[in-house]
């Protein structure tokens, strides 16, 4: 049955340049390959392969028809590129399912994605960028009894890693369950309210043998929790609890603590304003399918981040802070607000204001248990119980004002305190990391087809390899061309045969439903985040080439 499901998936792909559709069916999908030509360059630290040659590709290919569907992505790493987790080698089928959609109940067979309420105790989910995988295989179903309920159910184990093109699935099984009301679609004379109210609850569990010999170590393990979400006119709130049972893994020392999370989220938006305040507590709360495996694999909850995702490359890659894995207490607000337009502060189109500020410090550890080699029980911890021990703190504030036709000016001030020693990012200093960015953002419409962006950012800080500049230039010849270069210079680095350059240079084509990419030159090493989600990057210096498609 296997052999038949790719034939038919493959032939699927092979025809999709050819038609749209199939029997009566469509075919989706998407294609992305990025290959690396790498040199050995020692003054940076960038180390090739034997093979000097890495790539990763993938393809994705979804046939549907009326309610059924099907799908597959081939993936191949010959090794993978630079920084990629060790563990993806080789070409083979890494997703595939079945699946049927009706108005009653939908239920999948094979691997899916899915996720429950904010995703603090469950988020199955890939994203490429990082090497994060944890799709589950096994079945899925959702079930809507009655107008405004759905219920869920999940169960399968999780994918561990890709070896020599084949799928590595987790020791345990994890089992979820999930319901989802949403009040103005259930009650029908509540239909028409402008209060809307959604409440969602759940539970998951998951099953591993035992394989200590000195410690009584639990086989299932479970985690349960609530929601809420109201909205009135602009206001908002969303609230969410998680409480986790004793999970005594290699990560928390396997210590028998409970673990909880809470996440709320409260705001007001109308045109022109918006204002989100985020509040964040976490403790013991990682949660895997495997008790002995770290980093970033197997994990079947989300901890949410309470920091801004920055874009620019400087503060971006060198201080990006991730949430804790052993717990945090953290609060950011959010405020972006427009100036009028044809104001005398908001010029003739109206100027863009956004502050953005967070705060992470460690929580109370309160003394629990006075027989610890009995319960294995280390502290307490309660919710939005915190310390003055920072972690990290994130100021910044953009303004964005477009002046006329052809230019438009973006400027941002940043000022981090990092905590290196909680989250290690750096091995050239330890403990508080203070620095503070500018970065100017100016865009000209050469002509109608024409324009060109130019960055210039500053990083000041007194610790870690010193002060950095960046320049970026971007020229774009819409629809279809683009060509950009930037350097990096660490021109405050103590030692001075370190004050180096990284000049990188790109070109790209886009054309329909593709893009093609090829860059050359210098990277730096620094930290990659999408989400709250780390993984470091080498430094690099060869040949970069990408290409995309989808159908």
């Amino acid at each position: 049955m296997k052999k038949v499901l790719l034939g038919i998936l493959l032939g699927s792909c092979l025809g999709v340049f050819a038609q749209p559709s199939l029997s009566g069916g469509q075919v989706t999908g998407n294609h992305e390959t990025t290959f690396q030509y790498l040199n050995t360059d020692t003054i940076i630290g960038a180390f090739a392969p034997e093979q000097k040659v890495v790539m990763n590709s993938y393809t994705n290919v979804n046939y549907i028809n009326g309610k059924f569907a099907a799908g597959m992505r081939l993936e191949s790493y010959l090794p993978a590129i630079a920084g990629y987790p060790a563990f993806y080698s080789g070409t083979g089928v890494g997703y595939k399912y079945l699946q049927y959609n009706g108005d009653f109940v939908s239920f999948t067979a094979g691997n899916f994605y899915d996720q429950f309420g904010s995703g603090m105790i469950f988020r199955s989910y890939t994203e490429p960028a990082l090497g994060l995988d944890n799709v589950m295989n096994g079945a899925s179903i959702k079930v809507r009894p009655v107008n405004g309920i759905e219920l869920k159910g999940v169960y399968g184990r999780q994918r561990f890693n890709f070896a020599d093109g084949q799928v590595i699935w987790s020791e345990g099984i994890v089992r979820g369950l999930d319901a989802d009301v949403n009040f103005n679609d259930l009650i029908p004379s509540f239909s028409e309210s402008k209060l809307k109210i959604t409440a969602g609850a759940s539970i998951v569990s998951k099953y591993q043998p035992a394989n200590n010999d000195t410690l009584r170590i639990p086989k299932n393990v479970a985690a349960y929790g609530g929601r809420i979400s109201l909205r009135y006119s602009g206001f908002f709130m969303d609230a969410e609890y998680i409480h986790k049972i004793n999970d005594p893994t290699q990560l928390n020392g396997y210590v028998y603590n409970t673990g909880h999370g809470a996440l709320i989220n409260v705001g007001y938006s109308r045109k022109g304003l918006g204002i989100n305040l985020t509040a964040k507590s976490l403790d013991n709360m990682v949660f895997r399918s495997d008790r002995v495996v770290e980093g970033n694999q197997l994990f079947i909850n989300y901890l949410p981040a309470t920091s801004n995702m920055h874009t620019y490359i400087l503060p971006g890659t060198l201080y990006p802070y991730a949430p804790n894995f052993a717990g945090e207490i953290g609060y950011q607000l959010d405020v972006l607000y427009k100036i009028p337009k044809k104001t005398k502060l908001g010029g003739k189109y109206g100027t863009d204001l956004n502050l953005n500020v967070s705060v992470a410090t460690d929580r109370v550890r309160h003394t629990s248990s006075e027989n610890f080699d009995v319960d294995r029980i280390s502290y307490e911890g309660r919710p939005f119980d915190m310390t003055d021990s920072l972690f990290n703190f994130d100021f910044n504030l953009n303004i964005t004002r477009k002046l006329n036709k052809k230019w438009k000016v973006a400027a941002t001030y940043y000022h981090f305190i990092f905590n290196n020693d909680v989250n290690k990012v750096t091995n050239f200093a330890s403990g508080y990391i203070k620095s503070d960015i500018i970065v100017l953002d100016v865009t000209y419409k050469i002509a109608r087809k024409h324009t060109l962006r130019v960055e210039a950012q500053n990083l000041w800080t007194e610790k870690d390899r010193g002060d950095w500049a960046a320049f970026l230039a971007e020229y774009t010849f819409a629809p279809h061309w683009f060509v950009a270069v930037m350097d990096q210079w660490n021109y405050g680095n103590s030692n001075e045969n370190q004050r180096l350059h990284f000049v990188l240079g790109s070109v790209g084509y886009l054309t329909g439903n593709s893009r093609i990419a090829v860059s050359y030159g210098k990277q730096r090493e620094g930290i990659l985040c999408i989400g709250g989600v780390c993984r470091p990057v080498p430094a690099t210096n060869g040949l970069t080439f990408n290409f995309t498609h989808t159908f």
